[in-house]
């Protein structure tokens, strides 16, 4: 079954003549839904910061270890994905109604490519729901409204923040967002959430200078943060094994993680 509240405008606010994030996140993971102008800026970006392409699929494959582990090992059946992204392989719907083909997802994004593309996120299974909601994270008390839709906000959901809250570039105002978010779920629900940082332990000190170049020729802007602060984030939930870590060696079979400059954790709240 599927769901879709998606507004036909959302193709109308198109603009391919300036790069964008969540093309040139998918140039940077290999994938086709990407223009010119994305593919320009994110070679530059790429050569002033090579890892950035390790980032982006660490990201991803971090979400799918996390999915798998709520969905398999903690029983998880309802996620709210806020910043979805393009559509790819292995989505947290098709990871999730793989385990428990009940799950349900809602996916939250207000990037026009992203809403013409949000058909393709909306192929789930028969006993499972999966939803769209063309939402603004900026607006959290919309985007908990809506799902209510679709969820079930008695039950555990799994909130999904993965590479979207370094578009929210007043930090109080980022840690209101995900107060507001986690407040409207009941205990037992999960908060999994990525972040890039300029920390020199994880190697992020070249994030400055490239995220001003994007800063200057792409939209929307983007912030990195210190870990202190992506830990504040995780106020009054209790973060899970192994902690807030690189995302690429959350949960990763040993030996294989790789050490991004950007972090990843899963929290549970009490």
């Amino acid at each position: 079954m599927s769901e879709s509240h998606t507004p036909p405008s959302g193709s109308a606010r198109l603009n391919t003549g300036v790069a964008h994030n969540a093309r040139v996140w998918n140039y940077w993971i290999g994938g086709k839904d990407n223009y010119e102008v994305d593919q320009q800026v994110g070679e530059h970006v790429a050569g002033m910061f090579p890892i950035i392409r390790d980032i982006a699929r660490a990201d991803r494959e971090f979400l799918g270890r996390a999915v798998s582990y709520l969905a398999g090992e903690r029983g998880v059946r309802q996620f709210l994905d806020i910043g979805t992204g393009l559509p790819t392989a292995d989505n947290t719907h098709e990871i999730a109604q793989r385990i428990a083909p009940d799950s349900r997802i809602v996916y939250v994004d207000n990037d026009p490519i992203v809403l013409a593309h949000a058909r393709t996120l909306l192929t789930g299974t028969r006993d499972g729901v999966t939803a769209y909601l063309d939402a603004d994270v900026h607006d959290p008390d919309a985007i908990v409204e809506r799902a209510r839709n679709t969820l079930d906000f008695t039950r555990p959901v799994a909130v999904m923040m993965l590479g979207i809250l370094n578009f929210v570039l007043d930090t109080e105002q980022a840690r209101d967002i995900v107060r507001r978010v986690m407040a409207a779920v009941p205990s037992g629900s999960f908060l999994v959430l990525t972040h890039p940082t300029f920390d020199d332990e994880l190697g992020g000190a070249g994030q400055i200078p490239a995220m001003k170049f994007w800063n200057e020729n792409a939209t929307p802007p983007i912030t990195a943060r210190g870990g202190t602060d992506i830990a504040a984030f995780f106020g009054g939930l209790e973060l899970l094994e192994p902690g807030m870590v690189s995302c690429g060696q959350w949960h990763a079979e040993a030996g294989s993680g790789v050490l991004v400059p950007q972090f990843g954790a899963v929290a549970v709240k009490p």
